[in-house]
Order: structure tokens, then sequence, then C-alpha cells
């Protein structure tokens, strides 16, 4: 009997592959090996890695205005690599001479105030009379996912096409202190390369108010009129962070109502004492949408800038600020050194364990964990 599979059609088949088919019980059918198929990848595709650049690279192409360089030095500041942060530092280090040249504007608000569409009309506005302009946005980051939408460019739809406007969005993360680090330093690389206007947007919630007023020159809060929320926006923390107070949506049915509300926050304004600045904040109103009124605001932040100029403010608070990213850089870096030691952490959680049982108090057990922290760095 001849067995040989290729002198029987029946089982004349691809020797890798088997079809039932072609069992002999279905003498009738016959099913041929199939073609084979071509990879997914194109074989002749030769995948080109983006060339790594040096900190000499990254500070000429920032110099030059490439905004491809300056997006990749931004995301070295953000990684969290650490020779990635080794060289974002040498970067920025090479790039100080060149800072300190530009306006700072903080510009916050509750969310739905119309932060977006009033930056992208404040922007083009900026623009038209010349020079770069730098948007920095801190948007909020999913507590669950951390993920976020980064979606202000959607909304800055003339900025984001702009060839002089350079848009970063920057997730939170949840951790809002170090994001503020973050964009205190992509401001400094922003300068460097030549943008002399730059908008730091904030989330609108919580801390962030005070983490971005302590990197700005002025600080412009964005509120709404008729919402039934006028008194919840007469808050003494961020009335006394405020430079300038501009309530939007100003138009149609709801002009009436803006300058009620313009109404209130100056008189609210009397009751504080007079800024460190010297100059008393003022209340306007406009329509980011229709595009009313954005002349008068900017005249209002121009008055703000020729008075600190003037009486030697506005560099007093460039020192001061200096000096407070100084030292939130070094409680930064202490808190971490502290929770990162391996035998911190052993003690710690032992403490938890022998607080949580109500056998020390949660202040002894603190005092101890610092002790032995202290002796051990002696």
């Amino acid at each position: 009997m001849n067995t040989n599979k290729h002198n029987n059609p029946s089982q004349h088949i691809d020797e890798h592959v088997h079809h039932p088919e072609n069992d002999s019980q279905y003498a009738g059918l016959q099913v041929n090996a199939g073609v084979e198929q071509p990879p997914m990848i194109n074989p002749y595709l030769k995948r080109r890695r983006r060339p790594q650049l040096s900190v000499s690279d990254y500070v000429e192409g920032i110099r030059k205005g490439n905004t491809a360089v300056l997006g990749q030095a931004v995301t070295l500041v953000e990684s969290l690599v650490p020779e990635h942060q080794v060289v974002a530092q040498e970067v920025i280090e090479k790039c100080l001479p060149f800072t300190g040249h530009s306006q700072r504007i903080g510009i916050t608000g509750v969310p739905g105030a119309g932060k977006s569409t009033s930056i992208d009309v404040f922007g083009i506005h900026v623009l038209k009379r010349g020079g770069k302009l730098a948007v920095l946005a801190i948007d909020p980051s999913s507590e669950r996912s951390k993920g976020s939408i980064l979606g202000d460019k959607t909304r800055m739809e003339r900025l984001a096409v702009h060839p002089k406007a350079f848009i970063r969005p920057s997730p939170s993360a949840g951790s809002l202190g170090g994001v503020a680090r973050k964009t205190r330093e992509t401001i400094v690389l922003c300068e460097a390369a030549g943008y002399d206007t730059i908008f730091v947007e904030t989330v609108g919630v919580g801390q962030s108010e005070t983490a971005v007023h302590s990197m700005v020159d002025y600080f412009l809060l964005i509120q709404l009129a008729g919402t039934g929320d006028e008194l919840q926006g007469i808050k003494r923390g961020i009335m006394e962070m405020a430079d300038g107070i501009v309530i939007n949506k100003a138009d149609g049915d709801n002009i009436d109502r803006a300058n009620l509300a313009a109404a209130q926050f100056r008189n609210a304004l009397h009751l504080f004492p007079l800024p460190p600045s010297g100059f008393l904040p003022e209340v306007m109103t406009y329509s980011g949408y229709y595009e009313l009124g954005i002349d008068q605001v900017w005249d209002m932040i121009d008055r703000y800038f020729a008075h600190v100029r003037a009486n030697g403010y506005f560099e007093e608070k460039r020192r001061q600020q200096e000096k407070y990213w100084m030292r939130a850089t070094i409680n930064e870096q202490l808190l971490a050194r502290f929770y990162n030691d391996d035998d911190v952490q052993r003690l710690l959680e032992a403490k938890e364990q022998i607080v949580l049982g109500n056998q020390q108090s949660s202040f002894i057990a603190a005092s101890e964990v610092l002790k032995f922290y202290y002796d051990k760095m002696k």
C-alpha cells in the first residue's frame, strides 16, 4: 500500500498544515494550502528614532525659537526619570541668563467661567501688538485613572494655529506642587525661547491659585454674573491675590447682571487693605465669546504694569518669588528624602500600628520618628 501523501490527492496537503476536510472520509473534498499572508508591518520601512539631543542642542534650539525642541525640553522637565531630570536641570541652568524679560500673567476662575475662550481672545489681542505668546495650562487629572483630557487647544482655536503662539497643557496628575514647580521651570524655558508674554491658566480649584500666584507678575480673576454665586466669589483669599477682576459673558440680556456683579466686587475690594503693589485692583466687564471690552481689559493690565515698574514693586516681587521657590524646592527635596528612606518607612509602619492601637499619641510617635531620622543623618 502506497502511503506517500504526494501520490494520494486526498492526502495532498501542506506538510505544516492539516485540514480535516482532506481526510479519506471526505474523498470528494480538496482544500489547498492558503496563500502566505504578508507581514502587517512593511519590512522595508525603517523606524527612525528621534535623535538624542545634547544639553547644548537643547539650549541652541530653544534660543532659536524652535518649538519642537522647546516641546522636547518641557517633556524632559515633566519627566520623572532621574536621567531626564539631570539633563533638564542643566538645560534650565544654561537658559537662565536669557530669562526674566517677559510679562507673566496668571489667569484663574471657576470652571465654566470661560478661561480658555478668554485666553484665546486675549492672546490674539496681545499678538496683534507684536511679540510672542506662551500659554501654560494646568489641566486637572482624574483622581482614579490619573488621565487628563488636555483639551485646552480645542478651545483656543486661533492660538493653536498661530505661528507665534506656544500652548502647553500639563496634567496635574494629582500632584499640584510638582506641577507648579515644573510650570515654573517651563516659564524659564519659554522666556529663553523669546516669548515675551506668558499666560499661566490654573485648574480653578483648591490651592492651584496660590501656586500660580507665586510665579506670575499679574493675577487675573475671571468671574461670572447671574449664576447666584456673586457672594461666593467674594472670598478673602482669592480676592487678596487678584490684581484685577473681570466679569465674563457681559453680553445680551446678561449686561445688567454683569454690571451689578462688577459693582459688588468693587465695593468688596474697598474693604480690603491696599495691596503691597500699591495698585487698587480694578473690576471690568467683557465678553470673551463676542470679543467685547477686550481693549479695556488689556488697558487695565497695562496700567498695572506701568505702576509696579515705576514704584519698583515689579522687581521686588520677582525677588520674593525666587526666594519662595528656593525654599519650596528645599521642602520638596527634604520630604522626598525622608519618605523614601527604607528604615523610616519601616518605623513609620510600626508606629502607625501603635497609634491605631491607642498605645501612643500621634504627636509622640511623630517626634520619635523624626528623632530617629535626625540621629541617622548625624
